[in-house]
């Protein structure tokens, strides 16, 4: 049957809000029935592409994750859909650094008095090895009490460890350098385990949620807050410290589809990530948006258009957006020339949704600036569909942590759509979207919940509708957003953009 938009949205509403935004950027001769076009990207094989996708994690260990059995069967399911539809498909090969906690992780004082730390006191290391051990702990160049911040060079220096007892528990105080850095020193002087503790500045006390950056260190690796660390420190202290992972370099693909059509020196991008965390399915994140663009390429790919299209599937996002990061840096500059936007979906189906927009002109004036010339052009096209459906909407920081970021730092005008992941919703989108104020809008995000149950089919089929207008849109349209302005990249240090190997603002790297 043809898309539907939910309860209370006529067909005529619909058609409405379809044509507008191609009205205002397709001549009437490139596509005579662009409503009819877009309605026949149907809801329901929406549905079943994300039912496909839960089979595949079923049979698979529970998760779609890149380097996994579940991320190459998701890969091969959506090549096949997309060579059916009648694109020229690529698998982009890559090699990242791959991590996943088998089970939880343990950090018990065994003496002078027993006490068995909670997840709020403590939390592996990204790219932490494996190991169970019991010994003593041994500080190393602690300041305590802590001074100004950085003030602790802790485990940053081979020098640091003179006179370390081998086979000892190594802890660390963050500060100066990478915790990659401390923990390499530490296995190098024998440390048959590492803690890292927060500072202890008043805002360096939390818990310490780090990463190696890499699968350079085979000894179990922590995370603490400071009040941990610092009874820890305390003299004659033996740890038990037990870590179950697998932290290895893999290899995996993204997938990516051209069309047969159009001018290739005028690409339309449309991408999502195919990758889910390694502790769940994945089908809010990033399922939803994978099955949306799949679903949107397939009912285009026979239709010839003006412009390009091209659609892409990036594995390891949620090890820091690596395959984006793999793809753009791997483009000559008549590739990137010929990229004329990028669109980005990443969590179209959150249960507790908001209708987000990404904020091309950073027209709210607060956290990330605008991207690219022409990002604010594609804010508009999205915000004109929902303002046609009479649906309100919101915009959204575009804040580094999905595959946009990558494009817009080589200054391709960029947007997309967002209903929302870890954050809480507030009690004014409650009364624009109904949910629930107080909660997160996906209270399974990275969890082995966020399965087919776990999907808003309301905001899915709303944020479908939005994709096909957008790619039909700049599919036949004579001038693309930001044609003819100057190419104006976003550098990481103009953007909130997320530190290589972390997802996660709250995720750490170093210092």
């Amino acid at each position: 049957m043809p898309f539907t938009l939910g309860r209370g949205v006529g067909a005529a509403t619909a058609a409405a809000a379809l044509v507008l935004p191609l009205a205002l950027a397709t001549p009437a001769s490139a596509n005579p029935k662009p409503a009819q076009l877009i309605n026949s990207v149907v809801a329901s094989a929406v549905k079943q592409h994300l039912q496909k996708f839960q089979q595949i994690a079923n049979a698979n260990g529970g998760n779609r994750a890149a380097g996994s059995p579940g991320h190459d069967a998701s890969r091969d399911y959506v090549a096949g859909v997309l060579k059916k539809a009648g694109y020229k498909v690529t698998l982009q090969q890559f090699d990242f650094p791959f991590f996943s906690e088998n089970s939880p992780a343990v950090l018990q004082r065994t003496a002078p008095s027993p006490k068995t730390y909670s997840a709020e006191d403590f939390t592996i290391m990204t790219y932490s090895g494996s190991g169970d051990v019991t010994a003593a702990v041994q500080n190393v160049d602690l300041v305590l009490p802590p001074g100004a911040p950085n003030s602790s060079s802790s485990g940053c220096e081979a020098a640091d460890f003179a006179g370390f007892t081998a086979g000892s528990i190594a802890l660390m105080q963050r500060g100066t350098c990478s915790f990659q850095v401390k923990a390499e020193n530490a296995q190098a002087a024998g440390a048959a385990g590492a803690i890292i503790f927060n500072e202890g500045q008043q805002d360096r006390t939390d818990l310490l949620n780090g990463t190696l950056g890499e699968p350079s260190v085979t000894i179990p690796v922590v995370g603490t807050t400071f009040a941990a660390g610092q009874e820890l420190s305390a003299a004659g202290t033996v740890a038990r410290l037990k870590t179950d992972t697998t932290s290895a370099v893999k290899t995996t693909h993204n997938v990516i589809a051209d069309s047969r059509w159009g001018d290739p020196k005028k690409v339309v991008h449309l991408g999502a990530h195919l990758d889910s965390v390694p502790e769940g399915p994945g089908i809010n994140d990033n399922g939803s948006g994978s099955a949306a663009i799949l679903e949107v390429a397939r009912t285009l790919g026979k239709i010839p258009t003006r412009n390009k299209l091209r659609f892409s599937f990036w594995s390891a996002e949620e090890f820091g957006l690596l395959g984006a990061e793999h793809y753009v840096a791997n483009l000559s500059a008549q590739e990137l020339a010929n990229t004329k936007l990028y669109l980005n979906f990443d969590m179209v189906g959150s249960p507790n949704y908001a209708l987000k927009i990404y904020d091309g002109d950073d027209s709210d004036g607060e956290g990330a600036p605008a991207g690219p010339a022409g990002s604010d052009q594609i804010e508009k096209l999205f915000e004109k569909y929902f303002d046609a459906l009479r649906q309100k909407h919101v915009g959204t920081d575009f804040d580094g942590r999905s595959d946009y970021g990558p494009f817009m730092d080589a200054g391709i005008p960029s947007g997309g759509l967002f209903t929302g992941a870890e954050g809480i919703k507030t009690a004014e989108e409650q009364k624009m979207f109904g949910g629930t104020a107080g909660q997160a809008y996906d209270s399974c995000y990275h969890q082995a919940c966020d399965d087919i149950s776990n999907i808003n089919d309301k905001a899915l089929a709303l944020n479908t509708g939005a994709i096909a207008t957008a790619a039909v849109t700049y599919a036949y349209a004579t001038k693309l957003p930001g044609e003819g302005a100057p190419a104006t990249a976003r550098t990481a240090a103009a953007s909130v953009a997320s530190t290589p190997g972390t997802e996660a603002p709250n995720h750490e790297l170093t210092r």
